[in-house]
């Protein structure tokens, strides 16, 4: 199910979690990588998409925050995604070949991985 972009403002109005404000911080970054980028409620927390989604908000990692970035809902086998995006800054951890997790430890850590998750978000929706 899939609630409108509205309904994500609605979501942090109400979102008790200790990292609010960098969940806020990485919208914002993940909003900004690309002028097509929408959002929306589903899976019960922020998604963001292009033609398919490719990113869901972490909010029940033990630890910090995190994004869980994939490719569409439904899984993709062949991608050559795994082996060809380039991350410089180590920050995705690969579940399978059509997903994987950013970790961040706070707002501060949003701030200074900024530019090295916007290339790694650049380069995944160009697979979608």
């Amino acid at each position: 199910m899939t609630k409108p972009a509205s309904d994500v403002d609605a979501f942090f109005a109400t979102l008790d979690h200790p990292h609010t404000d960098a969940f806020r911080a990485l919208r914002r970054v993940i909003l900004e990588a690309d002028p097509r980028i929408t959002e929306s409620i589903k899976w019960h927390v922020p998604s963001f998409q292009t033609t398919e989604y490719f990113a869901t908000f972490h909010v029940r990692t033990k630890k910090g925050l995190g994004v869980i970035l994939h490719f569409g809902a439904k899984k993709r086998a062949g991608l050559a995604a795994r082996a060809e995006i380039k991350d410089e800054a180590s920050l995705l951890a690969w579940l399978a070949d059509d997903r994987a997790v950013v970790a961040f430890a706070d707002a501060n850590d949003v701030q200074a991985k900024q530019a090295a998750f916007t290339a790694i978000l650049q380069q995944w929706i160009a697979y979608l």
